[in-house]
């Protein structure tokens, strides 16, 4: 994730993915403790914790708030609407053809003929990609990268590494970010292009959660929010969902055996003789 998007975009998976589970995954005395210490004491998934703490203050407070925030706002108010829709369009048109290889090897054969077909749609009739002709025909997007595969197979995360301008990060996805550069259009792609490309994708990655910072400002610990939801996300994505489905699932039980377990300590008042006796049939005494 992190070579093809960069740290806006990971901005905009950690929060889709917190709007998605609502932290659902973990139980209510766990979230507690996270808030009131600051952090995961012991995480087995962040070994390099002092060091990824010390590169996602640089990043969020010196790379983002004097540099890549405040272009993004200078990009959104001069940029008309419909250049940035066709820009973005025609950028991500290029990762088509890796979303059909990634897609097949994980036995999606109907989403990877969708990919294929939106590339081969979108290049031709739509103008290089600038128009999304394949969504106005219903072909819907189905991305998906090589980390995501290498999760299906089986291969775990690695540790958690926070990366210089790139953001979050573990071993799993940066490889999958060098396997899909590979097969991807846009390394054909050189010099001013290619600047061009990653420019955009920051930039409207960036602008997409401008009006989620609270989120991130309200949390005890920004590095530990940030780091659950991109464990979150990655989960997420790599079981198409389920994860998320599943921890709703768990937190509703939760739910319902502490509303169970409220009712076990309430004391109810034994029913007297005359509760329990039968009223007389009005039929009868006529």
């Amino acid at each position: 994730m992190t070579g093809k998007a960069g740290f806006a975009a990971l901005l905009v998976a950690l929060f889709v993915a917190v709007s998605l589970t609502g932290c659902a995954s973990r139980n209510g005395t766990e979230q507690v403790e996270v808030q009131q210490t600051g952090n995961e004491q012991g995480d087995p998934r962040d070994p390099l914790e002092s060091v990824n703490r010390t590169m996602w203050d640089f990043n969020w407070e010196v790379l983002d708030a004097y540099i890549l925030r405040p272009i993004t706002v200078g990009y959104v108010a001069v940029m008309p609407q419909f250049a940035r829709t066709g820009l973005l369009n025609a950028v991500e048109n290029l990762q088509e053809p890796g979303s059909f290889i990634n897609n097949m090897l994980q036995g999606k054969f109907d989403h990877g003929m969708d990919s294929l077909a939106r590339f081969v749609i979108n290049s031709t009739v739509g103008l290089l990609g600038t128009i999304d002709v394949a969504e106005r025909m219903g072909i819907a997007r189905q991305r998906e990268d090589f980390g995501e595969v290498l999760g299906k197979w089986g291969v775990d995360t690695g540790p958690y590494l926070m990366l210089p301008a790139l953001g979050p990060s573990d071993p799993r996805s940066f490889t999958g970010d060098v396997v899909d550069g590979f097969y991807s259009p846009a390394a054909l792609l050189t010099g001013p292009y290619t600047i061009a490309r990653f420019l955009i994708d920051a930039l409207e990655d960036r602008a997409a959660v401008i009006e989620l910072e609270p989120q991130l400002e309200q949390a005890v610990d920004d590095y530990a929010f940030i780091k659950n939801a991109y464990f979150e996300n990655l989960e997420f994505r790599v079981t198409d969902g389920a994860s998320s489905e599943k921890a709703i699932e768990e937190s509703e039980l939760e739910d319902f055996e502490e509303f169970e377990s409220m009712l076990e300590d309430l004391e109810f008042p034994e029913p007297t003789e005359e509760e329990l006796k039968l009223p007389e049939d009005p039929i009868q005494d006529n």
